[in-house]
């Protein structure tokens, strides 16, 4: 976690800083926002910004989104000020904390920062198999190709391999190729000089200098231009890269990670990417099966976006219900793992009584998900039949002590954590049950506190 303290703090600024490296966070410190937007352009990247309120921060936002510096802030102020705590939210900012800073509320925002972009979560043996592969690759300084559908969850496994290698305490910079016109990348890519072009109001470096040491990111790679591919494949080649408007190369050292959720082997044959290029990035192929195809992590996301949305909004924590639970193994979610978190997050706010029950599992037209994706391609046959397959894919190869482990672990969850229930439910007793938590708990695994249902991250 990167964090830049733009501002003074009214002499906050040490206790903030303090708290923020207790919690693993690397901080720097501009004192305005000409400084914060010098470092930014320089390269010396942030995950978050952290403004004193007191500094216009309309401007901050405006001047980050005309450059393209994409990166989350949040406004700090000494006085308990809700009118200049809206007007910040307002201005851009995410979250507004008061000072003096406390511990835990700034702990709460730099884990929420930090979840969002490091949580990966599974217990399908598909998706094992793969998380299994990254983890021997990780070390190495090889390229790497990430494939799978949209939403499958590409760069939270691009972002593992990452904090898995030996450029974990390096940066790691994220380019969605897709997102950002073809006309800009390039700079975005490789930066510019002061006047390169009109709007280039100052030397701006790139996302491969910024990376320097690190890993970058070249998020759907595939959408990229031909011509610029020709000068990335030299980047990577040569590990030189020129600004636009530069006439100075510029060595750098990182680790190229792409992804795509296009076919690259047939992109290659009918001209649209370039063949040295594909060998070049594709020395490993991680390719992540679709939701669909990994039913056993279907039920443990649905309960962890379950807790993190209602930790989020700030509402009871429910259980899914039996019904909920079937519902959600048989749907065909082809929007993968991000459909399933914005169903999840609807539930949490549909959700009435002790549990999340399947009338609050809904599309965002409002209408039933089993009506709509289950039943659309499946009768009751097809239905049953996913059913089982969900049940039974999660169990193949596995032992009888991990199947043992997750159901009593499961168990625990559905009854937030009450030892009790949970015993009685399993049909063993409360003392079985406790040394078996030991036992697990001594192995790594989270164990669900009382009144509290988790899912942990492997």
């Amino acid at each position: 976690m990167r964090l830049m303290i733009v501002g003074s703090l009214r002499g906050q600024l040490s206790a903030a800083t303090q708290i923020a490296m207790d919690r693993g966070a690397k901080v720097v410190h501009a004192p305005g926002i000409p400084e914060a937007l010098k470092a930014l352009r320089a390269g010396n990247g942030a995950d978050l910004l952290m403004v004193d309120v007191a500094l216009d921060i309309a401007d901050l936002a405006s001047r980050l989104e005309l450059e393209r510096i994409h990166v989350p802030l949040v406004a700090c102020g000494t006085d308990n000020d809700a009118r200049a705590a809206v007007a910040a939210i307002r201005a851009g900012a995410k979250e507004y904390i008061p000072l003096p800073p406390d511990p835990e509320l700034i702990a709460a925002v730099l884990a929420a920062v930090a979840e969002d972009i490091t949580s990966l979560i599974y217990r399908d043996e598909a998706m094992a198999a793969v998380v299994k592969l990254a983890n021997q690759i990780a070390a190495s300084e090889a390229s790497v190709l990430i494939t799978g559908e949209s939403g499958t969850g590409k760069e939270v496994l691009a972002r593992h391999v990452h904090q898995k290698s030996n450029r974990a305490d390096r940066p790691f910079i994220s380019v969605n190729c897709a997102a950002i016109p073809e006309s800009l990348l390039e700079s975005e890519l490789f930066g510019h000089e002061k006047g390169a072009f009109t709007g280039a109001v100052a030397r701006r470096i790139g996302k491969f200098e910024e990376a320097n040491g690190g890993t970058l990111l070249l998020d759907e790679i595939s959408e990229m231009d031909v011509r610029l591919q020709a000068k990335l494949l030299r980047a990577i080649q040569e590990r030189i890269i020129d600004r636009v408007g530069g006439n100075r190369p510029v060595p750098v050292d990182i680790r190229i990670i792409a992804t795509s959720n296009r076919n690259l082997g047939e992109a290659v044959r009918d001209g649209s990417f370039r063949e040295d290029l594909f060998f070049r990035l594709n020395v490993v192929n991680l390719d992540i099966p679709p939701l669909r195809r990994r039913p056993g992590d279907i039920l443990c996301l649905a309960e962890h976006f379950a807790w993190k949305y209602s930790e989020a909004n700030a509402v009871p924590l429910r259980a899914l219900s039996a019904e909920a639970r079937r519902q959600l193994a048989v749907s065909r979610w082809p929007g993968n793992v991000r459909e399933l978190e914005n169903t999840m997050h609807r539930a949490v706010l549909l959700a009435a009584g002790d549990e999340i029950g399947v009338d609050a599992i809904r599309r965002p037209d409002g209408s039933r998900v089993d009506a709509t994706m289950a039943s659309r391609d499946y009768g009751p046959t097809g239905q049953a039949a996913l059913a089982a397959e969900a049940a039974t894919r999660s169990l193949v190869g596995r032992t009888v002590a991990d199947v043992e482990r997750e159901l009593i672990l499961d168990t625990l969850n559905h009854c937030l954590g009450n030892r009790t229930h949970a015993a009685n439910i399993l049909g063993i007793s409360i003392r079985t049950l406790r040394n078996k938590l030991h036992q697990y708990s001594a192995d790594g695994f989270a164990i669900p506190a009382p009144g509290e249902s988790r899912v942990a991250s492997l």
